[in-house]
């Protein structure tokens, strides 16, 4: 028996991982497109290679740079809706479509829900200002709405629970004057109602999770390269069982990575446990 459930949960931790590879395989084509467009926007950079009138300011090609970098920019600072979808997509067994469309309304209902109990509890001041006895780093813009910063987390939640209850009423019977809303009609509006709670429960239990998260992220900055190696030596054991997208995911694209410490901002971007590690070994060898 007790084989049955380790095999059911194995299979559903490989099914989770699977549904990480569509929004992941994004993030080098966003990357990219950030990368070439920052990089030659930089006036410095145009200056040092002598392309001021090819890419300098009003020129066509600073213009297509700029909306490139503006497009991987815009990626990056949405990843977690576009979890929320890419893992409602993966786990769900029927009616995918309807999954996608329910989990970035879930996504959006659950963050309301949230702002709401920010502003009721006075952590949102009633000008839009976040309150002075807020911790750094707890708030933040989703999509248009201060909430809490639940990062890629937040997606992930949102696109397994969207999936569960697609799955579970996605052939939904109605009485007869309720019938419009039968079938993968009913999802998206179970859903909402699914989470209104889902963003109030949040509200209470996520802050004692994001101290957590920081508190990961800075023992990954206190151990550097020892910290890498375990990261890396889990990663590589999970491999083979096709569960390391479960392990590195929160790594790369949350707060647990760890902070950049950047000339004098510090900054909680997409893979700075490998950013900060790959400066340490540049400030080595080029000093």
């Amino acid at each position: 028996m007790k084989r049955i459930t380790d095999g059911k949960a194995f299979a559903v931790l490989q099914q989770i991982g699977t549904a990480f590879f569509l929004p992941v395989s994004i993030l080098p084509g966003a990357g990219l497109l950030l990368g070439i467009g920052a990089s030659f926007t930089n006036q410095n950079t145009v200056n040092a290679y002598g392309l001021s009138n090819l890419l300098g300011p009003g020129t066509m090609l600073n213009g297509l740079l700029m909306i490139m970098s503006q497009v991987g920019s815009t990626i990056f600072g949405n990843l977690p809706i576009i979890f929320a979808m890419a893992v409602a997509l993966g786990l769900a067994k029927q009616e995918k479509a309807v999954a996608v469309l329910t989990a970035g309304i879930s996504f959006f209902v659950m963050h309301s829900s949230i702002n709401t109990m920010l502003k009721i509890t006075g952590q949102i001041l009633p000008n839009g200002k976040i309150a002075d006895t807020v911790m750094a780093g707890a708030i933040t813009n989703v999509c248009g709405i201060n909430s809490l910063q639940m990062g890629v987390f937040g997606g992930i939640l949102t696109g397994m629970i969207v999936a569960v209850l697609n799955n579970r009423f996605y052939k939904q019977q109605l009485p007869a004057v309720f019938s419009f809303f039968a079938g993968v009609r009913f999802v998206p509006l179970i859903s909402m109602f699914v989470f209104i709670g889902v963003g109030i429960i949040a509200f209470f239990i996520w802050p004692v999770i994001q101290k957590g998260i920081f508190a990961i992220g800075n023992l990954v900055l206190t151990t550097s390269y020892f910290g890498t190696f375990i990261f890396g030596f889990v990663e590589r054991i999970l491999i083979p069982f096709g569960l390391h997208h479960v392990f590195y995911i929160p790594f790369w694209q949350t707060g647990m990575g760890g902070p950049l410490l950047l000339m004098v901002f510090m900054f909680l971007v997409p893979k700075t446990f490998f950013l900060r590690n790959s400066l340490h070994l540049i400030q080595r060898y080029s000093a």
